[in-house]
C-alpha cells in the first residue's frame, strides 16, 4: 500500500502546485473567471466519467499498468497545458485557441489520467483488507494523502511562483514523469492485482444495497464543495477587506481545515478503529455544527474555527463514506465499487461550484445553509436508511470466510 500512498500524495500535490497561479495566469491570458471555472468543471466531469471505466479496467489488467497509464495521461495533459499557456503568453496563439487547448489538456486529458490513481488505491485497499477497522484505516490513509497534497501543493506552488508564474507549470509534469519512473520500479513485483474477467452483473449506483451509501458520500463531499468555492466572497463581503487580505484569510481557513483533515484521517481514525458507519454518524453531525457556526461567523477567527471544526467532522466522515460501500460487496467487485465511489466524489466538484455560486447570488448565506442541509441529509441517511442500518450485518457477511 505504501507505493500507492506515495503516488497519491505526489500526483495530487503536482495538481495543487497549479492552484496559486491559475487565476493570475488567466488574467494574463485575457481569460474570464467563468472560463477558468469551466476548465476546472470539465476536469472534474472528466474524472467523474472516467472513474467507473478505470474501475472496470482494474478487473482486467494489472495494477502497475493502470498506474502507469493514468500517470502517462496525466503527465501528457500537464505538459500540453504548460506548452499551451506558454505559447499563449508569448502571443503565438490567440486567446480562444489557448483556452481550447487548456480545456483539452488540463481539463480532459489530465482529468482522465488523474481518475485512475484514487480508483487503484481504493481497489487495493478493498483487496488487502477484510476487517472493517483495517479497511477504514487504509482508506483513511488514502484520504490523508490527498488531504496533505492540499497543504503541500499550494504552498509549493506559491513558493515557485515567486520566481515565475510559469515555474509551477513546468515542475508539475516533471513530478509526473519522475513518479511514473518510480512506479515502474517500486510496483514491479506488486503482488496485489484485481481479479481477472469476472462474470456476473457489476454494481450500479442505483443498487438497493449501495445507493444510500453513495448518497451519504455525495452529501458529505458536496457540503465541502458548496462552501469552499465561495469562501473568498464570504470573507471579502463579511469582513469588508481588500483582495490581498481576502486571499490571506482564505489561505488560513483552508490550511487549517486541510491540516486538521490530514491529522484526523492519518492519525485519529486509525487509532480509534471505529466502523465505517460510526465514523459517518459521528463526523457528519460535527460538520453540521461547523456549518452552523460558519453561517453566523462575522470575523476571521470564527470563520477559521468553523473550518477547523469542519476538518474534524469531514476527517471522520470521509473514510467512512469511502470504505462503507466496499464492505457490502465481495473481492471480485472491489474495482467497480472503487470506480463508482470516485465518480460520486468527482461529481460533487462539478455540482458544488455551479450550485454554490448561483446560491450566493441569491443570498450570501445560502451556500452555507445548503451545505448544512447536505450534511444533515447525510446524518439522516446514516441513521435511518435501510442500507445503513444493515451495513454492519452485510459487512460481516462479506468478511466471513
Amino acid at each position: 500500500m505504501a507505493p500507492l500512498l506515495v503516488t497519491i500524495l505526489a500526483i495530487f500535490s503536482a495538481q495543487q502546485l497549479l492552484t496559486p497561479v491559475l487565476a493570475p495566469l488567466a488574467r494574463e491570458l485575457a481569460l474570464t473567471e467563468t472560463q477558468l471555472g469551466l476548465m476546472i468543471t470539465i476536469s472534474a466531469a472528466t474524472l467523474t466519467a472516467a472513474s467507473p471505466m478505470w474501475g472496470r479496467a482494474m478487473r482486467r489488467i494489472r495494477l502497475r499498468t493502470v498506474l502507469v497509464s493514468g500517470l502517462g495521461l496525466a503527465g501528457a495533459g500537464l505538459i500540453g497545458f504548460a506548452v499551451a499557456v506558454t505559447l499563449g503568453l508569448n502571443e503565438v496563439l490567440p486567446p480562444p485557441v489557448t483556452f481550447a487547448l487548456m480545456i483539452a489538456t488540463r481539463g480532459v486529458l489530465f482529468g482522465l489520467g488523474l481518475a485512475a490513481l484514487p480508483v487503484a488505491a481504493l481497489t487495493v485497499a478493498g483487496l488487502v483488507t477484510t476487517r472493517e477497522a483495517d479497511r477504514t484505516r487504509v482508506t483513511g490513509l488514502v484520504g490523508a494523502a490527498q488531504g496533505l497534497s492540499l497543504v503541500v501543493g499550494p504552498a509549493g506552488g506559491g513558493a515557485l511562483a515567486v520566481a515565475s508564474l510559469l515555474l509551477p507549470l513546468y515542475v508539475s509534469p516533471v513530478i509526473c514523469v519522475l513518479l511514473t519512473v518510480w512506479v515502474l520500479v517500486a510496483v514491479r513485483r506488486e503482488p496485489t492485482r484485481a481479479p481477472q474477467r469476472v462474470e456476473g452483473p457489476r454494481p450500479r449506483l442505483w443498487d438497493a444495497r449501495l445507493w444510500p451509501l453513495f448518497a451519504i458520500g455525495f452529501c458529505v463531499f458536496l457540503s465541502l464543495g458548496l462552501v469552499q468555492v465561495v469562501l473568498g466572497f464570504l470573507i471579502a463581503d463579511r469582513l469588508h477587506v481588500d483582495s490581498q487580505a481576502t486571499a490571506g484569510g482564505v489561505g488560513l481557513a483552508l490550511a487549517v481545515a486541510g491540516i486538521v483533515i490530514v491529522g484526523v484521517q492519518g492519525v485519529l481514525v486509525p487509532a480509534l478503529g471505529w466502523r465505517a458507519l460510526r465514523l459517518i454518524r459521528v463526523g457528519a453531525p460535527i460538520a453540521v455544527a461547523a456549518f452552523g457556526l460558519l453561517a453566523v461567523a462575522h470575523n476571521l477567527w470564527l470563520i477559521t474555527v468553523a473550518f477547523g471544526l469542519l476538518g474534524v467532522g469531514l476527517g471522520l466522515a470521509m473514510p467512512g463514506v469511502t470504505a462503507a460501500p466496499s464492505l457490502l460487496v465481495g473481492s471480485e467487485e472491489q474495482s467497480s465499487i472503487s470506480g463508482l465511489v470516485n465518480a460520486v466524489i468527482g461529481s460533487t466538484f462539478v455540482a458544488g461550484p455551479l450550485l454554490s455560486t448561483a446560491l450566493y447570488e441569491i443570498a450570501p448565506v445560502a451556500p452555507v445553509l445548503a451545505a448544512l442541509a447536505a450534511a444533515a441529509t447525510a446524518v439522516a441517511l446514516a441513521w435511518f436508511s435501510p442500507a445503513a442500518r444493515h451495513a454492519k450485518t452485510a459487512a460481516e457477511a462479506v468478511a466471513a470466510p
